[in-house]
């Protein structure tokens, strides 16, 4: 950001400012404020990215395992089991991946783009946040300057000039309080309007979330009505048929120690 006036740390800050405390102390507020909200919203805005390509890579991940096993000769070699569950499977994976890139257009349309474009607005903020800094610098050379005529010896020529300084200080003034008013209530209305803009993102979002977790119910619903449909044993102890299955292939002379 641009040369803060307020730091107590600032080498550059005026021995005596022209500026109250209580001005001060608003004005800081509101850009802590600002500065705390633009990263909270780069951060959510990354985020969301993140999320969408994580969806997108687990739909896809899942397809492609689902279409390896279907390519192998192992599915196909008299299983007509395995390979009516690998087919159901794929199928109900690839109406999945519909439903997740239906929920990302979603997300995308309603809450990144959303985000995006809150996020453009900050570089505005402090562009006028620059602005009001510059109009307090001259603000305050004016009234050095005035300060240093008084303490001069009072001559005709120092007379002049205190009043000319005194003049562009009263400008300076009037200036700079109309514009720090009106940053400081714009400030406060982009702080203040988050909420109004960012909840119905959050209720798209979540009703996104709904409709894609229903759809999955209903397709992991209809993937296990078939697969059971087509099973002679549900008990579904897979973890004992697994240890059975693996015993058999152990004692078989080729695998023999």
């Amino acid at each position: 950001m641009s040369w803060n006036p307020f730091s107590r740390t600032s080498s550059s800050q005026p021995k005596k400012s022209v500026l109250s405390r209580p001005l001060q102390r608003d004005f800081e507020r509101e850009v802590k404020r600002l500065d705390e909200l633009e990263e909270l919203s780069r951060r959510l805005h990354k985020d969301v990215k993140k999320l969408t390509d994580a969806n997108a890579a687990l739909a896809k991940t899942e397809r492609k395992l689902s279409s390896e096993l279907l390519d192998t000769p192992l599915c196909r070699m008299n299983e007509p089991e395995l390979l009516a569950q690998l087919e159901a499977w794929d199928t109900a994976l690839g109406r999945l991946e519909a439903s997740t890139q239906g929920l990302n257009g979603v997300v995308n349309n309603t809450v990144r783009d959303p985000l995006k474009k809150f996020v453009d607005l900050f570089p505005y903020a402090h562009e006028a946040i620059k602005k009001r800094d510059q109009t307090l610098q001259e603000y305050q050379r004016c009234g050095d300057k005035v300060q240093k005529y008084q303490e001069r010896e009072r001559t005709g020529q120092t007379v002049v000039k205190l009043n000319s300084s005194r003049s562009l200080l009263t400008a300076a003034q009037t200036e700079f309080l109309q514009q720090n008013s009106s940053v400081l209530e714009d400030l406060q209305a982009l702080t203040a309007g988050r909420t109004q803009y960012m909840q119905p993102s959050v209720e798209a979002w979540v009703r996104g979330q709904v409709q894609y977790t229903t759809e999955a119910v209903g397709i992991y619903g209809d993937l296990s009505a078939q697969m059971n449909g087509n099973r002679k044993d549900l008990k579904h102890d897979y973890k004992t048929q697994i240890y059975e299955g693996l015993s058999q292939l152990r004692a078989l002379d080729i695998t023999a120690e």
